[in-house]
């Protein structure tokens, strides 16, 4: 038997974007369900990193004062950019005014589902959204499973698809689940969660003949570290000594603290923005839309991005009936999306060893990271980037 659900935007995904955005549309008296395949559990314990942009933060602060960014997160003022054996602090606050703070994205997660159940949202785990039909009409439905296998069909006036990057929405906006524009890089990074005091103060990203590292915190006692490697990279042959010997070579003139190392993964790259972003009575936000590399800490708060932008347009639609900034979703977050692009695939070059790369490569490179550090108006282009655009729409 087959549960029937009304409610006036049904929105499959429960993470950052899917919770903000319902949050957003319960301010402007909109009434939404948001379910997720996941448990509470799972959604609140997969460790992801973190850094959020001045703008982020201050929307979290603005949906929970009490929120635990300005306690548990720390705020960074700045980067370090480091090649040949030198390090070039970025300073963010006196070139553009902001900062952004590392808060990984579980504990972000952990804040809004607390806020957002008690506030009363109707948020189902376990539920799993099978297909979306009827986007072109005014009644689109999102289909699916529950935690105990029974079928149940969303009705709804939009459906919004914040299910991450294998999005089951995505097939009903843009016509096939894989439809968009892709790239994927040819390295990836080695990862590990280490039991030790920080190594530095402010993120350390450091290019080396060997290769990029990415020198991290997570808090007093545990760091987060990358090291570029092989997108087919088994992350368990490496030993412990191998991996700290790599680690160290690849930021020369800054000495680590090495500890424990208690989890170990391989991060592959890929940038994708889907073709389409919004059809008819439907949208995609966050990773179902879009994915870019890590190295411009751009994910979530791409994410956070689209979701302002949609929460205006679907305000618009669904209370005053206006269909103008809904028409206009797609074309006002592709402006932010491909620029968020093009910064996270310009660190991501300017840093990374790619294989084949020549003396001439090697040295116009540091051409490149030495025009940065040492313009004002390159170190400003960075750290506007970094720090985060004003939100556009």
């Amino acid at each position: 038997m087959t549960t029937r659900i009304r409610t006036r935007v049904a929105i499959v995904g429960a993470g950052p974007a899917g919770l903000i955005l319902s949050h957003l549309l319960a301010d402007a008296g909109i009434e939404s369900i948001v379910i997720d395949q996941r448990s509470r559990e799972e959604i609140e314990t997969t460790i992801r990193a973190g850094i959020l942009e001045q703008g982020t933060v201050d929307l979290l602060t603005a949906i929970d004062p009490g929120t635990r960014v300005h306690t548990v997160g720390q705020r960074h003022d700045g980067i370090e950019l480091r090649f040949q054996g030198e390090g070039h602090r970025i300073d963010f606050p006196g070139l553009v005014g902001r900062s952004v703070w590392l808060y990984p994205q579980h504990e972000a997660l952990k804040d809004l589902l607390a806020l957002r159940l008690s506030q009363g949202q109707d948020l189902r785990f376990g539920a799993t959204a099978v297909r979306v039909e009827g986007v072109d009409t005014a009644r689109p439905q999102a289909s699916g499973t529950d935690a105990d296998g029974a079928e149940f069909v969303i009705e709804a006036d939009f459906v919004v698809g914040a299910d991450g990057s294998r999005s089951v929405v995505r097939q009903a906006v843009a016509g096939s689940s894989r439809d968009g524009h892709f790239r994927e890089y040819p390295f990836a990074w080695f990862g590990i969660l280490c039991e030790a005091p920080p190594s530095a103060h402010e993120l350390i990203y450091s290019n080396s003949d060997d290769g990029f590292a990415l020198i991290s915190q997570r808090s007093p006692e545990v760091q987060r570290m990358y090291f570029q490697c092989d997108p087919d990279a088994d992350p368990n042959t490496l030993s412990e000594a191998e991996i700290w010997k790599t680690l160290q070579r690849r930021v020369p003139g800054t000495t680590l603290t090495e500890g424990r190392i208690f989890q170990r993964d391989v991060l592959r790259f890929r940038s994708f923005v889907a073709h389409e972003l919004r059809h008819g009575r439907a949208a995609l936000v966050g990773d179902a839309a879009h994915t870019v590399p890590p190295t411009g800490a751009k994910g979530m708060n791409l994410a956070v991005a689209d979701v302002i932008i949609l929460a205006r347009a679907l305000e618009a639609l669904l209370v005053r009936n206006d269909e103008r900034l809904i028409d206009a979703y797609a074309e006002t977050a592709l402006r932010r999306i491909w620029k968020a692009q093009h910064f996270s695939w310009w660190m991501t070059s300017m840093l990374h060893v790619a294989p084949g790369t020549s003396d001439f490569d090697r040295l116009r490179q540091i051409g490149e990271l030495r025009s940065v550090v040492e313009s004002e108006a390159g170190r400003t282009f960075l750290a506007e980037a970094y720090t985060g655009w004003p939100i556009d729409g």
